[in-house]
């Protein structure tokens, strides 16, 4: 691979992951094999030895994922990164390659539902046992790790209050005591957050968001420092076998090209709703990292170089107020995830966190009023425009007394 560490960040999303290929190919083929031809018996036999370099099963390795395995690690300036079929996927690897019968996790009390109930359920009956705190909060995590603490699991921004943990602090209180820290940068991208730089062991995205950025793929990643970690994750994915396939693989490293100006783009309408949507009065309460009045300003703009395109925000009249809001916008669309070129709009707590339970909602602040939009890259005065008359029909419902 080419050195590409002096090059602008938008030059390595079009350059990073490419090699020379057969007939010229300016993209990575897309080998949609699911097995590999040894050149002789002894080729074979080197190959599983590990004495040489080279493919022998999609599951363990293919040219098309490795490519694009390799674009997403030096995005995020780790050593290498492993694909996986989906997120949860990835999470699930991480999990299981780094944890123990008796272990103990630290996780933010403010993350991906489904991360909450794979630690709750199926890591707690093999033995793991977590403590989900406000990671914002540095103190919270020092006073929750024990002696048998070996991963502190934050994602900054939280999904979805959007509160952000100070990942360089973090990783030196995990580190102090002997723990790993993983964090869960789809919200920021590589192209806004590095955590690594800041301390992080490990970093884990979901494919299906912002890196891919079309919404027409599921997949994960995870971005590893060293030779050693990824060798020991690698063979973990390999037995657990959720690994993505060369089609999506292909699909998201073409996605990558454009990661840094989807990302810009995304920032700056989501700056405009967010400054915008403050101002309503109908709005009782707005989170986006790019508002001076987001609680972790300061934080995020010591570690992002964007506010993102996510904004969380809780309208006058709750849960009845935020339905009529959802089922009126036209040009947001209605559904979970997030990323993607498009607009949605969801509720969490009916939604992509009601398997958490109400009680692990309300201590991560996830109200029953609580709406999240992922803003799309479409014209911000069009998305406000949708927003206007979605809350006019909250106003006109007449929820609450004296709507002004």
């Amino acid at each position: 691979m080419k050195d590409h560490s002096k090059l602008d960040f938008n030059t390595k999303c079009v350059h990073s992951g490419i090699d020379e290929y057969e007939y010229g190919s300016v993209v990575p083929p897309i080998y949609q094999t699911s097995t590999f031809k040894f050149k002789s018996a002894q080729h074979g036999a080197s190959l599983f030895a590990g004495e040489e370099k080279g493919y022998i099963y999609t599951r363990m390795l293919n040219p098309t994922i490795e490519a694009m395995e390799n674009a997403i690690a030096e995005l995020e300036g780790g050593h290498k990164a492993l694909g996986c079929a989906s997120g949860m996927a990835a999470t699930h690897t991480i999990f299981s390659s780094l944890l123990n019968t008796c272990d103990h996790v630290v996780c933010s009390a403010a993350v991906y539902g489904p991360t909450t109930t794979l630690l709750n359920t199926v890591m707690k009956r093999f033995g793991v046992e977590t403590t989900f705190v406000d990671s914002a909060v540095n103190e919270n995590v020092h006073s929750a790790i024990k002696e048998n603490t070996k991963v502190v699991y934050v994602e900054t921004p939280g999904n979805p209050t959007l509160c952000i943990s100070d990942l360089e602090a973090i990783s030196k209180i995990a580190h102090n005591h002997g723990a790993k820290v993983v964090v869960d940068n789809t919200f920021m991208s590589p192209a806004l957050q590095n955590p690594i730089a800041f301390g992080a062991d490990v970093v884990m995205h979901s494919l299906t968001k912002f890196l891919n950025g079309h919404a027409d793929v599921v997949g994960g990643i995870i971005v590893v420092k060293d030779e050693d970690t990824y060798k020991h994750f690698r063979k973990t994915l390999n037995q657990l076998g959720g690994v993505i396939d060369p089609f999506n693989s292909f699909l998201v490293h073409r996605g990558l090209k454009t990661l840094g100006l989807r990302m810009q783009k995304h920032c700056e309408n989501a700056q405009k709703v967010a400054e915008w949507l403050e101002k309503h009065p109908l709005v009782k309460s707005i989170r986006y990292p790019g508002l001076k009045s987001h609680p972790h300003y300061n934080i995020g703009k010591k570690q992002q170089k964007g506010s993102g395109g996510m904004i969380t925000f809780e309208v006058e009249g709750g849960l009845e107020a935020g339905k009529i809001l959802m089922n009126s916008v036209k040009l947001c669309q209605l559904a979970v995830s997030l990323g993607g070129v498009e607009s949605l709009i969801q509720h969490p707590a009916s939604m992509t966190h009601f398997s958490m339970g109400k009680e692990a909602r309300l201590s991560g602040g996830i109200t029953d009023g609580l709406v999240r939009i992922s803003v799309g890259i479409e014209n911000a005065n069009d998305l406000i425009v949708d927003l206007e008359q979605a809350l006019e029909k909250v106003n006109q419902a007449n929820l609450i007394e004296e709507v002004v």
